[in-house]
């Protein structure tokens, strides 16, 4: 039994997370997270990470979504999101999977768009359920594949 994974967008403003079920099969929206800057995200992001360990399914791994241009180059975005990774690295001994997440928001915003008519609404949501489907697509290709120990990356295509 695989346990929970928490799921990351990361965005300037801000950050989206998701979590997954403790059998690591689905993954559901959590909460977007308002941030005022890297530092404060990654208070914030440390913070959901020790509450999650803490309840009874806990959990065992982080994933980050890292953002590209269209055709996969880095993009200023990139640079930032490398950066959350490696200093949410040096504050947690969880594993932190990286996928890539070209065109997450606009999947995202369309999935949403489908059952919220309200653009404001659609808005407060959008960056959670983005996260949602970064960790999905991490835990569907992670599913026959053994667990990534510490320091080990996962890059999903």
């Amino acid at each position: 039994m695989r346990g929970r994974t928490l799921g990351v967008d990361v965005g300037e403003r801000r950050i989206g997370l998701a979590v997954s079920d403790p059998t690591g099969t689905l993954a559901r929206p959590l909460k977007t997270l308002t941030v005022a800057g890297p530092r404060d995200a990654i208070e914030q992001v440390m913070r959901e990470v020790e509450r999650l360990s803490l309840e009874d399914e806990g959990l065992d791994g982080i994933v980050v979504g890292v953002p590209a241009h269209l055709d996969g180059s880095p993009s200023e975005q990139t640079k930032r999101v490398l950066a959350f990774i490696e200093a949410l690295s040096a504050r947690t001994r969880l594993p932190i999977a990286r996928v890539d997440e070209r065109l997450t928001s606009r999947e995202a915003e369309s999935r949403l768009a489908r059952r919220e008519k309200d653009w404001r609404r659609r808005k407060a949501r959008l960056d959670a359920a983005a996260a949602a489907i970064i960790l999905q697509e991490h835990l569907d290709s992670r599913s026959s594949a053994p667990r990534p120990e510490r320091g080990d990356e996962i890059d999903s295509p």
